[in-house]
């Protein structure tokens, strides 16, 4: 009732012209009847029953213009906001002049808007295609480059073991220390040589690993618009893909002197390659602002928990870690799952955001726990897929 009686104190007021024009019409036909002599009674008759057809006027175009702003109430709540721009291909045909040029304003004001979404939308479509096409091919060449510095380190090793002399015969033994006396003179230091060769071989392979670790971070960034077409749901062992991601980062531990202990296991019905992304960025995350701590791994009953003796997240970070491009406040160290940044080096405050989103939609709870200057863990619960 309330919602009418606004509706008709509206109706009034947006004719408030036309009701002014209508009182001083009322009067002058009382003043002209009363000069012609009519009755005082008849006036008043007359002047009510113009007043009640006023009022009726006024209450049946209320309630009818109540009934139309129902339904645009109704049509806006229906569409989600990403959709709002629709509306004025939705609204319901107009019922006079005015609405009708309203109508064709809001009309072209709608096609105008999607037209724009769509030209962005395809935009955006053929960057991300882009983007993703790019980082196929440029995974291409840091394989590539990690294959060869394998061989090269290889290739260092046996000309180590093959500079030690050969004690197959006299003659044979006489020669290779002759040999091998000859390239000591010129190079007394060999041993220390290959030594630093293979040193910066293993740097230039763990860089090619960040890059790697890059690269993938973004293609699933990329993916995310889509992720529901690139989830391949199987059942598969937990404990195996744990076991993947650590060797997979082997490289990046061991340069941060990271230890790392795994147990436990279990088998699940989910997207194994999505899960060992998330516990590689974890992994990435530790070695890059938690060197030198202890990770433990543990999967159980459809828990995997991964915890570390870092320095920890300050709390008033905690909730903002999983934010996208979060990078938290500048310190020398950061904790497991941190976006926070050391001194000398940059993050992207991009990995924690991709995990939570792929967390998300396979049906993961993901929950972060720290404790500053004491430890960090990630506790990711799988429910009731877990077989």
């Amino acid at each position: 009732m309330k919602g009418v009686w606004e509706c008709f104190l509206s109706t009034a007021r947006s004719r408030a012209v036309t009701l002014c024009f209508l009182a001083i019409g009322g009067i002058l036909i009382a003043g002209i009847l009363a000069a012609a002599g009519t009755e005082g009674t008849l006036i008043a008759i007359l002047e009510a029953a113009c007043l009640v057809t006023v009022l009726l006027w006024l209450a049946v175009s209320g309630l009818l213009e109540w009934k139309r702003f129902a339904e645009l109430e109704k049509l806006v709540e229906g569409l989600t906001i990403p959709e709002r721009y629709l509306l004025g291909e939705m609204l319901p045909k107009p019922v006079n002049d005015m609405e009708k040029r309203y109508f064709q304003v809001m009309r072209e004001v709608s096609r105008s808007a999607i037209g724009l979404v769509e030209q962005a939308r395809r935009e955006k479509e053929e960057y991300c295609d882009y983007v993703e096409s790019w980082i196929h091919e440029m995974k291409t060449p840091l394989t590539a480059c990690t294959l060869i510095l394998d061989g090269a380190i290889s290739r260092d090793n046996m000309q180590s073991c093959d500079s030690v002399p050969s004690c197959d015969t006299e003659g044979e033994k006489s020669t290779e220390t002759e040999f091998m006396e000859g390239a000591f003179e010129e190079k007394p230091d060999i041993g220390a040589w290959l030594y630093e060769r293979q040193t910066d071989l293993r740097k230039l392979r763990r860089e090619l690993k960040r890059a790697d670790n890059l690269t993938e971070s973004i293609l699933y960034y990329a993916r995310l618009r889509t992720a529901e077409k690139d989830v391949k749901i199987r059942e598969f062992s937990v404990g195996e893909s744990v076991g993947e991601a650590v060797r997979s980062q082997m490289e990046l531990l061991i340069g941060a002197g990271i230890s790392v202990e795994t147990e436990g296991d279990f088998t699940v019905h989910s997207d194994e390659k999505s899960l060992c992304f998330i516990l590689k960025q974890l992994l990435i995350n530790c070695a890059k602002y938690c060197p030198g701590c202890h990770i433990r791994i543990r999967a159980e009953e459809g828990v995997i928990s991964v915890r570390d003796n870092g320095p920890g997240i300050p709390a008033h970070e905690l909730h903002r870690v999983t934010e996208r491009g979060f990078t938290g406040s500048r310190r020398k160290d950061a904790a497991l799952g941190s976006g926070s940044t050391r001194a000398g080096s940059g993050g992207t405050g991009m990995g924690l955001y991709i995990v939570k989103e792929l967390c998300d939609r396979l049906g993961i709870t993901m929950e972060i726990t720290s404790k500053e200057g004491e430890f960090t863990c990630v506790t990711l619960e799988y429910g009731s897929r877990v077989k």
